[in-house]
């Protein structure tokens, strides 16, 4: 399986963003160039194995967390995602979500090849 590196940087910059920092004050967390904080979050970028531990440590995030979309046994890492997104829900709020993931997860079973 392929790295998606465009995947990568886009959890980057959301948990970066989430923490309210900027690529400057990421880069010198993770002990980065701020260019290469942008690179790597337009995923213009190849990260190497220190890069991506310097990184995960200066988000207090795993590298399963940053890895989760080139990693086929992620699924741990996507149900907690599911979790925190829906935990500052209201009931009505939870409703329509579970109703759409419902419709959803029966649409994309109806997709998978027969066999």
């Amino acid at each position: 399986m392929e790295l998606d590196y465009v995947a990568i940087g886009m959890r980057i910059r959301r948990l970066r963003q989430e923490r309210g920092l900027t690529q400057q004050a990421l880069a010198e967390l993770a002990g980065q160039e701020p260019s290469n904080i942008s690179h790597i979050e337009r995923g213009a970028t190849k990260l190497s194995l220190p890069t991506l531990v310097s990184i995960s440590n200066a988000l207090s995030v795993t590298a399963d967390e940053l890895l989760c979309d080139s990693v086929a046994a992620s699924r741990g890492v996507f149900e907690q995602e599911l979790i925190r997104l829906v935990s500052d829900c209201t009931h009505p709020e939870l409703k329509v979500i579970t109703e759409t993931v419902r419709t959803l997860k029966e649409n994309l079973r109806q997709l998978r090849p027969k066999g």
